[in-house]
């Protein structure tokens, strides 16, 4: 499955996208795959709770999971998946 990542998840991640084969079919398994690839993403999208961290967001197919099953959406290998960091503007 192809992430796309944004703003500073470029640099940690090493480009625009990311190649991943998650042992699950869920979001947090993507997640978790991404993080053992580049351990720095973690401090960066998750809590100490293993929950995103506010204004993080992950948009499957272009909708948010927050409107789906959050972390436990299920995912497909063709599916968009884009990964969000928080993004302060002034």
């Amino acid at each position: 499955m192809q992430v796309k990542v944004f703003a500073n998840l470029r640099q940690i991640c090493g480009g625009v996208t990311v190649e991943v084969h998650p042992d699950g079919d869920r979001v947090i398994d993507v997640l978790e795959k991404m993080i053992l690839m580049f351990p720095p993403l973690e401090e960066e999208i998750f809590t100490e709770e293993r929950k995103l961290k506010p204004f993080v967001h992950v948009y499957i197919n272009g909708r948010n999971i927050i409107h789906e099953d959050d972390l436990q959406t299920k995912v497909t290998e063709t599916d968009q998946f884009a990964l969000f960091p928080p993004v302060a503007g002034g």
